[in-house]
């Protein structure tokens, strides 16, 4: 059988010189697989040889082709970083002053509330402090966020990728995708990087979006504030409410991920279903709704845990803001002795309703905001040539 098929190959590559007036190669390429199919030997009986040979050789030339690195792996990871840092840029300054009313509702002391819902709550801030006031530590958030998003994009594919490839090898299949609980976990571990990675950045936005006017002691900006907080409160405080953040931002992120690209693969496998002549992909309206779903869901689930961190962000400040003191009608806020503390006596002092206060500004926030995050990061790494995308 050996000596048949080594006499095969040579008369193969006799009859190439001849028609080509080149030496045989090492390698098939797929002229080679073009030229087996015309030789003497194909024509005169021995198909079963020589389409082994093409077979092997096609093989052999998309093996090659699946193990070759990107050619520049590190532009690519910068691109990626890129894309979703200016992600969460846009999207956080489209919905600056929500996002800023929501801290607000969450934080101010009951015994005299100033902000009374969404619509009444933009009036106060617009009367009181002007256009200005809607941006209010929006400089210091998208320095947060900006980090924060590119880390979490990017955190993302990485987990997703190791978690597929764990996944093929313990199913032992190959063409496995990735289900629903699988990228939950992916997202949630994109989000506990991200988080830590820039946490001291967000607890110092809680305070500046806090502070008024006439709030005792105003902070001057982002590094007065992170200066004069572990100076009076010690260098561990800029880590206050760490702990609900990281419960949270599982559900919160987790699903957000898990949501949209399970939606969005959903609808296109449904668009190559039900139109197998056009193109599958979704446009970016269609985009946009699978995020907002996705936030939404996200959002509503870990809500009460982002109201417990903020509580906790706002403990040992000396000269808080009137929004805290009720304007003087309570001399300290009220103290919380960690995460389990602040749910007890949150509950416990204005009722179970509490922890989803800002929940109606959250929302119109977090639905375009994820929505825009999403779309502007496939369309940022479209317009940058990325190699590799969230849902590939």
């Amino acid at each position: 059988m050996v000596s048949q098929t080594e006499a095969t190959v040579s008369r193969i590559q006799q009859d190439r010189v001849q028609h080509h007036g080149e030496s045989a190669r090492d390698g098939a390429s797929y002229g080679d697989i073009a030229f087996l199919q015309r030789s003497s030997v194909y024509l005169s009986g021995e198909e079963s040889a020589a389409s082994k040979l093409a077979t092997l050789a096609e093989e052999a030339k998309l093996a090659t082709s699946e193990v070759q690195p990107p050619r520049n792996k590190a532009i690519a990871v910068c691109k990626s970083l890129i894309a979703g840092g200016v992600a969460g840029g846009v999207s956080r300054t489209a919905v600056a002053p929500l996002e800023r009313l929501k801290i607000l509702l969450q934080v101010q002391n009951p015994l005299k509330p100033k902000y009374n819902g969404t619509i009444q709550g933009l009036k106060y801030i617009w009367a009181s402090e002007g256009l200005a006031g809607f941006f209010k530590g929006n400089g210091t958030n998208c320095a947060r966020i900006v980090p924060n998003s590119a880390v979490k994009f990017y955190s993302y594919e990485q987990a997703s990728s190791a978690i597929l490839w764990l996944y093929r090898r313990q199913s032992g299949k190959e063409d496995a995708e990735l289900t629903p609980l699988l990228r939950l976990g992916a997202g949630a571990c994109a989000g506990i990087i991200a988080m830590s990675a820039t946490y001291p950045m967000d607890m110092v936005r809680g305070r500046l979006t806090v502070q008024t006017e006439d709030s005792p002691m105003r902070y001057r900006g982002m590094f007065h504030a992170a200066s004069t907080i572990m100076k009076e409160e010690g260098p561990l405080a800029v880590y206050k409410g760490w702990l609900p953040s990281v419960i949270g931002v599982i559900p919160y992120v987790g699903l957000n991920f898990a949501v949209y690209e399970s939606l969005k693969d959903w609808l296109i496998k449904r668009n190559m279903v039900n139109k197998p002549d056009d193109s599958a992909e979704l446009s970016v309206l269609t985009k946009l709704g699978c995020g907002a779903v996705a936030g939404t869901v996200g959002q509503t689930v870990a809500y009460p845990l982002d109201v417990i961190r903020r509580r906790m962000q706002m403990v040992g400040w000396r000269d808080a803001s009137s929004v805290i003191t009720a304007d003087g009608q309570a001399k300290t806020p009220v103290q919380y002795a960690g995460m389990v503390d602040t749910f007890r006596k949150t509950v416990q002092n204005e009722g179970f309703r509490a922890l989803y206060k800002g929940l109606i500004p959250n929302s119109v926030k977090v639905v375009p905001s994820i929505a825009l995050a999403f779309v502007t990061y496939e369309v940022m790494k479209d317009l940058l040539g990325v190699e590799f995308r969230i849902s590939d």
